[in-house]
């Protein structure tokens, strides 16, 4: 599988392409040497997380398929619906997806989305507002939340109801 690595303000993103599409965007903490992007698609994902970064991009537009259960790609689905700049919470989260009681579900679904910032895991928060459960650490999550916040020019980030 391809692989394409980008330094963002975070760390360096490595992302894998998979039969033409993005299967995984991950962050790392160690630095990988860094070679340019060997396809057309992932030349096109480091533009749209370049883009994203520099507060230019709100949504992503390339290809992108993760494996995952049914009930993991429905998850997946619902991330992708919280927009640019809001946050919801897991309460919330299981509420909108019609099962107030898979809370927890819910939550270890989100935890094993491969796709970092693509399917925005990061705006799911705890009910009391509180930063909780993030694969990348909680000062990313922070991070990615106060730079969307910035870009929307509405300062902290609050729960949206």
């Amino acid at each position: 599988m391809p692989t394409a690595y980008y330094r963002t303000p975070l760390g360096v993103a490595r992302i894998t392409e998979d039969d033409d599409f993005i299967s995984a965007v991950s962050i790392l903490d160690e630095e990988p040497e860094i070679t340019p992007p060997a396809t057309p698609l992932l030349q096109m994902a480091i533009k749209q997380l370049q883009e994203y970064f520099t507060g230019e991009r709100k949504i992503f537009d390339f290809p992108i398929k993760q494996p995952g259960t049914v009930f993991q790609q429905q998850v997946w689905e619902c991330l992708m619906e919280v927009g640019y700049g809001k946050t919801i919470s897991y309460a919330q989260q299981s509420n909108k997806m019609k099962s107030p009681l898979a809370i927890r579900a819910i939550a270890s679904a989100n935890g094993k989305n491969n796709l970092w910032v693509v399917v925005p895991c990061h705006r799911i928060i705890g009910s009391d507002g509180s930063l909780t459960g993030y694969a990348g650490g909680l000062w990313r999550k922070q991070w990615l939340l106060e730079h969307e916040a910035r870009v929307m020019g509405v300062g902290q980030t609050k729960l949206n109801f």
